[in-house]
């Protein structure tokens, strides 16, 4: 299987990828790094973009992985001043609720002007690995269902991400920038969706999930602390999520 899925992650990565140089969205975490690997491998310039608040948790630990594998890192630091009109435009550009979905648009804001400014009109997202592999603590409680329970929530998840992708589709559009998710591709969910559901999740208390993806970021040479670091979403490794409720608050 392990084979067979090392295959099917270059192969999404590359018939995705025409561009000789690529931006990352990247936290450092085991989807992220697994990606960047890929297309390192495949021969590809990459830059690495960070966002978050100084001081976040994806700032600290992605510029210990980016460095360990030796490739070029943008770090975008937030700045709460300017935060507050950053949370304004992207509520004007998109017509939802969804906090999680405003934050992780936020995100990709920052992400896509810094790609911008380095010449770069492609960024590459990691995003379908979390739905896929069960990545998410949701995984943990629909497992008692069995895995007819697995799979619906695996198809609302998808369901949900590819929402998500429209809305940051649009908020990057004015920066010239294409954000691309080689593991959301209908071939790439067709053969994760065919991998057993025991090398994904292991049990109700498995708090750690996602295990053929991370055996083939080893693999491949990822860091081990990254291949094996616990799910961190976006908006919270970040802190986004934090100053956008202290920006509701004031409102």
């Amino acid at each position: 299987m392990l084979p067979d899925l090392k295959k099917a992650l270059y192969g999404a990565a590359s018939e995705s990828i025409s561009e000789s140089e690529v931006a990352v969205a990247f936290s450092g975490g085991v989807d992220s790094s697994l990606l960047a690997k890929i297309c390192h491998d495949l021969g590809k310039k990459i830059m690495l973009v960070t966002v978050g608040f100084p001081g976040s948790h994806d700032v600290e630990f992605s510029r210990g992985i980016a460095a360990k594998m030796g490739m070029t890192q943008k770090i975008v630091e937030v700045d709460y001043c300017h935060f507050q009109d950053d949370v304004l435009q992207v509520r004007q550009t998109i017509t939802c609720e969804n906090t999680s979905h405003i934050e992780s648009c936020i995100a990709y804001l920052y992400i896509a002007r810094a790609a911008e400014q380095s010449g770069l009109r492609v960024v590459l997202s990691a995003n379908g690995c979390d739905e896929l592999f069960c990545g998410y603590n949701g995984y943990r409680a629909a497992y008692s269902g069995g895995e007819a329970a697995i799979v619906k929530l695996m198809d609302d998840k998808l369901a949900n991400e590819f929402a998500l992708m429209e809305e940051i589709s649009v908020v990057v559009r004015q920066f010239g920038v294409l954000v691309r998710q080689p593991f959301l591709s209908r071939g790439f969910i067709e053969f994760a969706k065919s991998i057993p559901v025991d090398q994904k999740i292991r049990s109700s208390d498995d708090m750690l999930r996602k295990h053929a993806l991370r055996q083939v970021a080893l693999e491949i040479g990822v860091p081990k602390e990254s291949a094996m670091k616990p799910k961190k979403a976006l908006q919270y490794g970040s802190s986004i999520h934090k100053f956008f409720k202290k920006t509701r608050s004031l409102n």
